[in-house]
């Protein structure tokens, strides 16, 4: 599978001893699709039925798995009223189902991926960053018992015994980010109680939670410039093997944060003749923190308003969307707060703070703040 080969052209072998954690391959370009798909599965754990979930334990690794994140993203407001959006992501993938043998400080089967982007609505500036590091020698790695992930000085971890709150750290030249996080809302299984089933096959599965509404408080620091900033953020947690099934290139992905205190999650599988896959799923999340399942096509609609071309390449995004949800009485208008966040790293693919406003439960006017993810566009072609 391609992504994976470039994961090992980027990390070496995995029983490599050498000094040095990773490199550099010119052009390498992963697919974040392909990673997640493809047959070799053999000898990873499959996400195949429901599962008790624990915690703190299921915070951290599952290194048992071919891929994992943690993804974080939300919006900001300093005190002058300057608006920021922010994503923070680390990726794991597994190199090889069972760690090497030798006794080389270097030698692992897991390697990482971070993703650090920076949206300056108040300027309307984008700054996007990536980085990578073989989970050996104290380089990336994740641990449950405190929670702690991190990716060399890009660090998501917990500040005591407890989860939360959760410190998130990332810098990169004159752009950092440093944020405490509460719980705010409790834990959504997406899914069927947590297993969110992408593909026909058992296994094309992963397992999924959620945190949609974590206030959030710290400072943002763009060149010169230091701001105290709040908001609200969402964590997304997603563990699996081989999730998706031929056929899938990408999906549009909303994580919505309304002002009534609701939330809205749906993602659009997309198929390679762009119609949406049946597997396509939605939730809603009410002000208790209770989800409302929605079924594609059925509850919840989706359409396209717009589009936004990138100056890469002429790869074309949708940009603006209606979402409804006829019988509740949704109807959103969601906009990207900057038109230009495609992130060019090891694979693109456009995510970005966005806008809402309509109406929500009940026909009641709303507005709100969200994040939008959208792959498989860049360099796909039909």
């Amino acid at each position: 599978m391609r992504a994976q080969r470039a994961f090992v052209l980027l990390f070496g072998l995995t029983a490599c001893s050498g000094p040095e954690p990773a490199a550099e391959v010119e052009g390498a370009r992963l697919s974040l699709v392909e990673t997640l798909s493809g047959s070799d599965t053999v000898g990873y754990a499959r996400a195949l039925e429901p599962r008790a979930f624990g915690f703190p334990v299921d915070h951290g690794p599952h290194p048992d798995f071919r891929t994992e994140w943690w993804y974080v993203t939300g919006n900001l407001t300093s005190e002058s009223g300057r608006d920021f959006g922010f994503q923070f992501t680390i990726f794991r993938n597994a190199l090889a189902p069972t760690l090497p043998g030798g006794p080389s400080a270097w030698a692992t089967n897991q390697a990482y991926m971070g993703h650090f982007a920076l949206a300056d609505v108040g300027v309307g500036r984008f700054h996007a960053f990536e980085r990578f590091a073989r989970g050996a020698a104290g380089l990336a790695g994740a641990e449950a018992e405190p929670l702690r992930v991190w990716l060399e000085d890009w660090t998501l971890e917990a500040t005591s015994d407890e989860t939360f709150p959760l410190s998130l750290a990332a810098s990169d030249g004159d752009v950092a980010i440093r944020l405490e996080l509460a719980e705010g809302k409790p834990v959504v299984y997406q899914g069927d109680r947590g297993l969110s089933q992408k593909g026909p096959e058992p296994g094309n599965a992963s397992f999924y939670y959620a945190h949609t509404r974590m206030p959030a408080a710290g400072r943002v620091v763009v060149g010169e410039e230091s701001f105290d900033v709040r908001g609200l953020a969402w964590l997304d947690r997603e563990w699996s093997t081989s999730a998706l099934a031929e056929g899938q290139v990408g999906w549009d992905w909303f994580a919505l944060q309304l002002d009534d205190g609701w939330e809205m999650m749906i993602y659009r599988l997309r198929r390679t003749d762009g119609s949406a896959d049946p597997l396509s799923d939605g939730v809603l999340i009410d002000p208790d923190g209770l989800r409302v399942p929605l079924e594609w096509g059925t509850d919840v609609f989706m359409d396209a308003t717009g589009s936004w071309t990138s100056p890469i390449d002429g790869t074309v995004y949708p940009s603006g969307w209606r979402i409804t949800v006829p019988e509740r009485g949704w109807d959103l208008s969601v906009e990207p707060r900057l038109g230009a966040q495609e992130l060019d790293v090891s694979f693109r693919y456009w995510e970005g703070a966005v806008s809402v406003s309509g109406n929500g439960e009940g026909g009641a006017g709303v507005e709100g703040r969200g994040y939008v993810e959208l792959t498989g566009y860049a360099g796909f072609a039909p």
